[in-house]
């Protein structure tokens, strides 16, 4: 079963030289998410379209499927600026540029 992507967003991962992270990132990664209305940390798995590897410094456009979503419904909005975590190390920002309503959503589920 496949997780339904919550929002899509515009992630920018810091560089490299940061130090933070400096390895590349694949579909599927998990990077955990602060919302700036909520200490809560919430996982979210990222889906790139775009490419295959994004790389520490990239900006890249992603489908975000957020575990537990049920706890930010309807706090989600375009435009909304967010950053996501690897572990403690802040890794990134984003910003959501579509909400995903689960009717909007077509699976063929497998």
């Amino acid at each position: 079963m496949k997780i339904k992507p919550t929002f899509t967003a515009l992630l920018t991962y810091s560089p490299a030289k940061d130090g933070v992270k400096t390895t590349p990132v694949s579909s599927g990664y998990r990077s955990l998410i602060k919302f700036p209305f909520d200490l809560e940390l919430y996982i979210g798995v990222q889906t790139f379209g775009e490419t295959d590897l994004v790389f520490p410094g990239d900006t890249v456009s992603a489908e975000i499927a957020l575990l537990k979503s049920e706890y930010v419904t309807g706090k989600i909005y375009e435009g909304l600026d967010f950053d996501f975590f690897e572990g403690e190390n802040l890794i990134g920002h984003g910003v959501v540029t579509k909400v995903i309503h689960p009717d909007d959503i077509a699976y063929n589920e497998e």
